[in-house]
């Protein structure tokens, strides 16, 4: 992702900031200037995510793209969140092998990429495994 678009989505990206429609009830990640659904403008509101939820399916990355060739094989997720809207994120601090669809996770803050040795340092969301005492899978 290029550095200025990256900067101009840094608050639905370390908040995860969502839109509600207060027209239909739907909440879009990421946020949204016109609903999706019921194509309404101004009937939007920001609305912080929970972070929670689970995963509705995965893959397993074995060739990866190029800057996270240090990451492989990794885990990419479909994850539905508590609030019912789904995103992709990476799977953190567990094997591929670890990871089950409708394991329950949790968002984290982690580094994505660098822009050089001496680059800028982008950092995001990730998800990690939860158990269902609400801690984190080691």
């Amino acid at each position: 992702m290029a550095v200025p678009r990256f900067w101009r989505n840094t608050r639905a990206r370390y908040n995860l900031i969502a839109s509600y429609c207060k027209n239909c009830s739907e909440i879009f990640f990421p946020p949204r200037k016109l609903c999706p659904k019921c194509r309404r403008r101004g009937m939007l509101e920001d609305r912080k995510l929970s972070g929670r939820g689970e995963i509705y399916s995965f893959t397993v990355i074995r060739s990866p793209a190029e800057g996270f060739e240090n990451l492989s094989p990794y885990v990419m997720a479909l994850i539905k969140l508590e609030e019912g809207c789904m995103l992709t994120a990476q799977i953190a601090d567990a094997e591929p092998e670890e990871v089950k669809i409708g394991d329950k996770v949790e968002v984290v803050f982690r580094k994505i990429s660098e822009t050089g040795k001496e680059g800028v340092i982008n950092y995001g969301y990730k998800f990690r495994i939860v158990k269902s005492d609400g801690s984190e899978e080691t």
